[in-house]
């Protein structure tokens, strides 16, 4: 809230908050400093390519073959079937490193999902987490050639 008695409007509203104050890193409303303007972090441009992964994962869900969960994801890493292996981004650090090794081994791609479980359960149409998903045929999408594996 705005700190000036007369003003009890949010800051973002306050129309004292655009007087700069004499130091350029803070800002006065009306007779009160505020202290150090907040910048908020540049918003990352990457909305279209997670767009285009989550489209391309709806392809594979309608017409690929693939497996969900950390369990199946190093069966079929085992068994040299998984072309791909996507991991959302708050898979637990052992477990994730040990999927890359064997992906590694197996010589097969390791994407990981910027979002998190819930959003690649989403991503996948599924009312549950996935924390891990390997592709072991892509169907009638194009996910594997264009995915860059990391």
């Amino acid at each position: 809230m705005c700190q000036q008695t007369i003003c009890m409007s949010p800051l973002k509203t306050c129309p004292f908050l655009f007087r700069r104050a004499p130091s350029l890193n803070s800002t006065l409303c009306g007779r009160f400093w505020l202290g150090p303007l907040v910048k908020m972090p540049p918003v990352k441009k990457t909305k279209k390519a997670q767009e285009s992964i989550n489209n391309r994962l709806a392809l594979v869900m309608k017409s690929g073959k693939y497996t969900l969960g950390y369990k199946t994801v190093l069966k079929s890493l085992r068994g040299g079937k998984a072309k791909l292996v996507i991991i959302s981004n708050n898979t637990p650090p052992l477990r994730k490193s040990e999927i890359e090794y064997y992906a590694m081994l197996s010589k097969t791609g390791v994407h990981h999902y910027s979002g998190n479980n819930v959003d690649l359960g989403t991503a996948c149409g599924k009312y549950f987490r996935v924390g891990t998903l390997s592709i072991t045929d892509p169907g009638d999408s194009d996910i594997i050639k264009t995915m860059p594996s990391e």
